[in-house]
């Protein structure tokens, strides 16, 4: 009787460290989602600061500017729930405007155009970077969550389901 009593106990305790275990890996997988969240929303931020900058330089022609200014105005203003709207408007401006030879040889020729061209596309390329650097940490998480011994022992606690940023 006591032999089983131990086994039982041993079985118990086995069963609370990895069920503690899965629960500290997913704190550590949402608390990578957070930090993952705030390196992608520091990169956003560039990318507009950058655009709306070179949009009021006056080297791009009136209209260029407009349309490049008014999209990442409303890039850095939109609230959480428009804001991958925003982005993706953002991030078809800049093709828009970019798409065209004379726009790139134009902000090139300028007085500091060229080192206004690398920022932006160092900006432009790391957005697409930190955003697959999110969505990873957010699938990983989801897979983790679906797990049946997640559910069911609650071990996700009141955090919110992960959602990935999605856009253009």
């Amino acid at each position: 009787m006591t032999a089983t009593l131990i086994w039982i106990l041993v079985v118990l305790v086995a069963v609370g460290l990895y069920l503690s275990w899965t629960a500290g890996r997913l704190d550590r997988l949402h608390a990578r989602i957070d930090a993952a969240r705030a390196a992608l929303d520091a990169q956003l931020l560039r990318r507009a600061s950058v655009a709306q900058e070179l949009a009021t330089s006056g080297v791009l022609d009136p209209a260029a500017s407009i349309v490049l200014y008014e999209a990442a105005h409303a890039a850095r203003q939109a609230e959480e729930e428009q804001r991958e709207v925003a982005e993706s408007e953002l991030s078809q401006a800049l093709r828009a405007v970019f798409a065209e030879p004379q726009q790139v040889d134009a902000l090139r020729e300028a007085p500091g155009g060229e080192e206004a061209a690398h920022e932006l596309a160092e900006a432009v390329r790391r957005v697409p970077m930190a955003r697959r650097f999110h969505n990873d940490a957010v699938g990983a998480a989801r897979r983790l969550r679906e797990h049946r011994k997640v559910r069911w022992f609650r071990l996700a606690g009141h955090a919110p389901f992960p959602l990935a940023f999605e856009m253009d």
